[in-house]
């Protein structure tokens, strides 16, 4: 692969990935997907670098530049998948998540966005997750995000409730729990609150 035939954007993100990011991905393309070890070096700068370079990706791919031939698309198309593998992965990023799921949403790839929603249950802190409620516009991603939440521990999501940011979609999420899922520890959170900000219900 020629990176300087897949666009100046792309010459130009790539030019300015370190080595490091530069090196992961050359060995993942070089390297079957279903062998290569999921043991190299990644970092929080790497989710920033690849997901810059996913974005202009997939610009490239939008714009179906005509002089590209089909092989540069194809190209574009593939490295955009590695990146995407990559992202998919290892991040942990609310930002990444909501690049990703908005991808898989406009590809329409429904399987995709169930196992990108299992990533954000079984990887994700919750405090992450709530950043997606807070950062997308997008309804979809926004529910995916509650559901994870909802799902996750009451002691995972009393921290939350302390943050200005995420104080009413922990209380939003505590609510649930306690009158969907009957849920009692949510319920006495819930209730603690509560008295928390009405202390004269304590004397009732």
């Amino acid at each position: 692969m020629i990176i300087k035939n897949l666009g100046v954007q792309v010459e130009s993100i790539w030019k300015n990935l370190r080595p490091m990011t530069k090196k992961m991905l050359v060995t993942v393309m070089e390297t079957n997907t279903k062998k290569r070890k999921k043991s190299f070096s990644y970092d929080i700068h790497a989710d920033w670098e690849l997901g810059e370079l996913l974005k202009v990706l997939d610009e490239q791919t939008s714009k179906r530049d005509e002089t590209a031939g089909a092989d540069n698309l194809q190209e574009i198309n593939d490295l955009a998948k590695i990146c995407a593998e990559v992202l998919e992965e290892k991040t942990e990023s609310a930002e990444i998540f909501i690049q990703l799921a908005g991808r898989a949403l406009t590809k329409k790839n429904y399987a995709k966005i169930d196992t990108l929603s299992d990533i954000l249950i079984q990887r994700y802190k919750a405090s992450e997750v709530a950043e997606v409620i807070r950062q997308t516009e997008s309804a979809p991603i926004r529910a995916i995000a509650y559901e994870s939440l909802v799902v996750m521990s009451v002691s995972s999501i009393i921290p939350l409730i302390k943050d200005p940011l995420y104080f009413e979609t922990a209380c939003n999420v505590l609510q649930q729990q306690a009158i969907e899922f009957e849920n009692e520890e949510a319920l006495l959170a819930l209730e603690h609150l509560s008295a928390s900000f009405s202390p004269n219900l304590r004397q009732k």
